[in-house]
């Protein structure tokens, strides 16, 4: 062998050697380890698997012809199921965190405890935007999982993962933090993700994400993938947007979403340039409610928000995510140029209505647009409050003003029925009214 493949065999093994040593921290809890076990051990029991069955309508035959559905047999219903996980966080209430798409439209939920108990489980409340519910079992021989802070956690800190991938059951992976605070995953909620590289499979939804000293700092939500499987890219819903959903569905019944009461443009270097303002991104406020927390702070029209809580906001979508993720009643430190001058405020943030929604709450391509139920007395539909330019609802032929009367020639009275229809469908046909005209547009 020559000197030079020697050399380049000898790099290859100490590369390997340097990787093998890197997968495993030196240390857990301040004791040296050579493996993962006893903390598995610690924290798997909190973690439980989750099978949920739901009663869809058959569709009808392809002759549409109800006897001939009878004549085969064809039943009118039938039973699907799907499986997730979920994470024990009150093993004295009975309290199990998991994800909104998990249980959604559950006609009965199971789940099953690393000993293989089964237990009936009821939803307590959920949250779409978010990804979260609550779940709530009988609480008898429990173990839960403390909560950490995941605002502590860094790139490149050790996690593993625990889950019911494939429906294979309790399956522990590790990995590190590859990256914070990822948004643009769903781009139908409000996103703060922790990145990771610990193997998250489907089914492994509503399950931990776990630290070195055994806590809860994430719960695993989303992959990118183009086949299903993993590819070393998974997102987690940090704890601490997980723990404050749970609290204000525990405490109010219902997710009290905070509200600034602002309207807002993207900023970057070319319009801060026009502007003359020296900031290079931001967001630009462009209205403000009568009455609301942003008013009531002292901000104006004009103003550019660059950092909410410490947090720098390079757009509109960062301010909407920051603000979106904290609950109603809230303080936030907010950061803001006017005039050439940083300034800052604290703002007690209001609730958001129901009767309102941005764009991303209900598809892809209404982004950049708010919406609110018709307040034209007598008048069923949804009205188009704001329309940022450029935005893709803008270059879908949006306009401020607009009344949405009915979505793929299903009418909608309000936003309740606009969320409900666009969210099952990717291409949407929007018949609005515009003035004394109507006109169709299509979204995707």
């Amino acid at each position: 062998m020559s000197t030079k493949i020697k050399l380049l065999w000898a790099s290859a093994l100490l590369s390997a050697a340097a990787v093998a040593f890197a997968a495993l921290p030196e240390q857990v809890a301040g004791q040296p380890v050579t493996s993962l076990a006893p903390l598995v051990k610690k924290v798997a029991p909190a973690v439980v698997n989750i099978r949920v069955s739901q009663t869809v309508s058959t569709r009808s035959s392809p002759f549409g012809d109800e006897t001939f559905r009878r004549f085969f047999g064809v039943p009118d219903e039938r039973e699907i199921a799907s499986a997730g996980s979920g994470v024990i966080v009150d093993a004295e209430n009975g309290y199990i965190l998991t994800n909104h798409h998990v249980v959604e439209n559950a006609d009965r939920i199971m789940i099953s405890l690393i000993n293989e108990d089964s237990l009936d489980a009821e939803v307590i409340g959920s949250d779409a935007a978010t990804d979260i519910a609550v779940i709530k079992v009988d609480p008898t021989n429990l173990t839960d999982l403390p909560i950490g802070e995941s605002d502590d956690v860094e790139v490149g800190d050790f996690v593993i993962a625990i889950g019911n991938p494939f429906g294979l059951g309790h399956t522990v992976t590790s990995g590190i933090v590859s990256a914070l605070g990822r948004t643009g995953i769903s781009r139908n909620g409000y996103e703060d993700f922790i990145q990771t590289d610990a193997s998250i499979n489907p089914g492994n939804s509503g399950g931990a994400l776990v630290n070195m000293n055994g806590e809860l700092v994430g719960i695993n939500s989303a992959i990118i993938s183009r086949t299903g499987g993993n590819v070393g890219i998974g997102f987690a819903v940090p704890s601490e947007i997980a723990r404050s959903i749970m609290r204000q569905i525990l405490d109010f019944g219902e997710v009290r979403r905070g509200l600034l009461g602002v309207t807002i443009t993207t900023i970057d270097e070319e319009s801060a340039k026009a502007l003359g303002a020296q900031v290079d991104s931001g967001a630009l406020v462009s209205n403000i409610e009568p009455g609301s927390a942003a008013e009531q702070a002292g901000l104006l029209v004009d103003d550019i928000i660059v950092r909410v809580d410490d947090k720098k906001i390079d757009n509109s979508l960062e301010l909407r995510n920051s603000i979106g993720l904290k609950g109603s009643g809230e303080e936030v430190n907010i950061e803001f140029v006017r005039d050439g001058e940083t300034r800052k405020v604290t703002a007690i943030l209001g609730q958001q209505s129901a009767s309102r929604s941005g764009g991303t709450e209900i598809h892809p391509g209404l982004e950049g647009a708010q919406f609110a139920s018709s307040s034209t007395s007598g008048t069923d539909g949804v009205d188009v409050t704001e329309v940022e330019p450029d935005s893709p609802a803008a270059q879908r032929g949006l306009r401020a003003g607009d009344t949405i009367i009915a979505v793929n020639r299903r009418a909608v009275s309000d936003l309740g029925e606009l969320r409900n229809i666009a969210q099952a469908n990717r291409i949407l046909f929007l018949l609005v009214q515009r003035g004394d005209r109507q006109l169709m547009l299509q979204i995707r």
